[in-house]
């Protein structure tokens, strides 16, 4: 993973460990992290990954951007140790995109949103993460995505962790 990636995987660690807070702390497996390209033109694109036993999980970010040339962003998917939870982190590693988003949606299968957030920024070296107003997205049991009219064309990063939709024994 690259330098600028490890504050990732640290926010990632820290998320689900907040996530799962009111139960006993759980190891957490090294998420994976897998980088793809995101391209302007107003056309609608997905990228998707799968994570856990038999990857009975999928994170899938879909958008529409305008302006500029592709920027390279990361995804990064991990699990908890029994595999009850899992956590997507979607974003561009040097901070702040120059894309214009027309939307967005990063939606999971296989799980349910316990936490979404969405940043118009992502931490870079001493910046910090900027979260957009709650206005400007809105989070279901499976999805975090802009809210049409509200949202301002600016977004960094997304977060989510979600909980396992049933238990398997």
């Amino acid at each position: 993973m690259a330098a600028n990636g490890s504050g990732g995987a640290n926010l990632w660690v820290s998320l689900l460990l907040a996530a799962v807070a009111l139960r006993p702390v759980e190891t957490v497996s090294e998420p994976t992290t897998v980088a793809f390209d995101v391209r302007p033109g107003g056309v609608v694109h997905s990228f998707s990954q799968n994570v856990g036993p038999g990857d009975k999980y999928t994170c899938v970010f879909t958008y529409a951007s305008q302006g500029g040339t592709n920027e390279k962003w990361q995804m990064s998917l991990g699990t908890s140790e029994d595999h009850q939870h899992f956590t997507c982190t979607i974003w561009r590693p040097q901070g702040k995109s120059y894309l214009y988003f027309t939307q967005f949606k990063a939606e999971v299968q296989g799980a349910e949103i316990e936490y979404g957030m969405a940043y118009s920024k992502a931490a870079f070296e001493k910046e910090s993460d900027v979260p957009l107003k709650n206005e400007e997205f809105e989070v279901t049991k499976t999805a975090v995505f802009h809210r049409p009219g509200a949202f301002k064309a600016e977004l960094s990063k997304l977060v989510i962790v979600a909980k396992a939709t049933r238990s398997e024994l």
